[in-house]
C-alpha cells in the first residue's frame, strides 16, 4: 500500500514538526493528531506510523503491518462479532470500549515483530468510553519500551486533560476553498460544479466532510437547512421535509454529516451579523456541537433527532425577528 502526500493538502507544517521530532535524540511516545474530521488525519497517521517503524535492511510489508496496530470501532454486541467472524457485514458500536484497551495493553506486553518500534493508533481517541480513556492514560503514563501512541482526534477539548498533557500535539488546519474544490474535482468528478461550490462551503475547510457531502447526496437537506435558519418553520412543513430527504433509515455516516452541515449553516450565519444576533447563533451552533458529541454514543432515534436539528436552526429565525424588532 503507498500514500500519496500530495492528495492530502494542508499537511506540510505537521510532517515538518514530525520530521523534526524523528530526526531528535528521543522521539517522544504519545502524540495527538487534531482537527476537524476529515482533513486525512487518519491517513497521515499511517503514512507517519509506517515511517516510525522502517528499519533499514528489514523488508516492510506493503500491506497490513505487524507492528502498526490500529484500534476503532468494534461491532456493537455478540451478535454483530459473530458476523464478523463469519466474514458478513456487521453493525459498529457507538464508542471505543474498555475491553478493547484491555486487548491491546495484553498485546502490548508481547515485543514488536519485525524491528524495534511498534505504533498504536486509536482512531478517534475522543470516542473512548470513560473507563478505556482512563485505562489507556495508564499506558501513556508507562509506555512499554519501543511502543508509540497515535491518537487522532476530532474534537480534542473531549479529552482528559491527563491524556493530552502526556502528549504532543499536531494540528491539522482547515483546507482552504480553493484547494477544497481541487480535492473535489479529483476525488468526486461526477459533481457538477454548483454542488462542488455547495459542498465547500458546507464543509467549512473538511475535504473528507465535503466529500461526503456529494456521495451522501446532502444538496437538498443543505438547502432545507438554510431555509429553516432563514424563514423558521411555524407549521412544521420544512421540518418534514428534512425528515423526507433524509430518509426513514439513514446511515450513521449520513446522520453525522447533516449534523457536521447543519453546524456549517449556522457558522456561515455569524459573518457579518450584527452583534444582538450573535448570542442566539453561539447558542445554537453549541447545541448543535453537543449533539453531535453525543450522536456516536446515544441511541437517538433518527426521525427525532433530524427534528431536533430542524427545530434548532428553525430557532434561528425566531431570534432575528427578536433582534430586528
Amino acid at each position: 500500500m503507498t500514500f500519496d502526500r500530495a492528495a492530502y493538502i494542508g499537511h506540510d507544517a505537521a510532517w515538518a514538526d514530525w520530521h523534526r521530532a524523528m530526526a531528535g535524540e528521543r522521539m517522544h511516545h504519545g502524540w495527538i493528531l487534531s482537527g476537524r474530521r476529515g482533513v486525512g488525519k487518519s491517513m497521515f497517521a499511517m503514512a507517519a506510523a509506517r515511517e516510525l517503524v522502517a528499519e533499514p535492511g528489514v523488508p516492510q510489508p506493503a500491506g497490513e503491518h505487524a507492528d502498526i496496530i490500529t484500534l476503532t470501532y468494534g461491532p456493537k454486541d455478540e451478535k454483530e462479532e459473530k458476523k464478523r467472524a463469519e466474514g458478513k457485514e456487521f453493525e459498529l458500536a457507538r464508542s471505543i470500549r474498555i475491553g478493547q484497551i484491555r486487548q491491546l495493553q495484553r498485546r502490548l506486553t508481547t515485543r514488536p515483530t519485525l524491528g524495534a518500534r511498534r505504533v498504536v493508533i486509536i482512531d478517534p481517541v475522543d470516542d473512548l468510553e470513560k473507563s478505556a480513556a482512563n485505562a489507556l492514560l495508564k499506558s501513556l503514563e508507562e509506555p512499554p519500551q519501543g511502543t508509540f501512541f497515535l491518537l487522532i482526534a476530532h474534537r480534542i477539548g473531549r479529552l482528559l486533560p491527563t491524556i493530552r498533557s502526556r502528549c504532543r500535539v499536531l494540528s491539522f488546519p482547515r483546507v482552504s476553498d480553493a484547494d477544497m474544490d481541487a480535492v473535489l474535482a479529483r476525488e468526486s468528478p461526477q459533481a457538477s460544479q454548483s454542488m462542488r461550490t455547495a459542498a465547500v462551503a458546507a464543509a467549512c475547510g473538511s475535504p473528507g466532510a465535503a466529500i461526503d457531502f456529494v456521495e451522501l447526496d446532502l444538496g437538498q437537506i443543505h438547502q432545507l437547512m438554510r431555509q429553516l435558519a432563514d424563514a423558521g418553520d411555524p407549521d412544521f412543513s420544512l421540518r418534514g421535509q428534512l425528515a423526507g430527504a433524509m430518509g426513514a433509515r439513514p446511515s450513521r455516516e449520513k446522520q453525522l454529516a447533516a449534523l457536521e452541515l447543519a453546524r456549517a449553516v449556522v457558522a456561515d450565519r455569524m459573518h457579518g451579523v450584527s452583534p444582538a444576533r450573535i448570542p442566539a447563533l453561539v447558542e445554537t451552533h453549541a447545541a448543535l456541537v453537543r449533539l453531535a458529541g453525543q450522536a456516536p454514543t446515544y441511541n437517538y432515534d433518527p426521525g427525532l433527532l433530524v427534528m431536533e436539528i430542524g427545530t434548532l436552526l428553525a430557532s434561528l429565525a425566531a431570534s432575528r425577528a427578536v433582534a430586528n424588532g
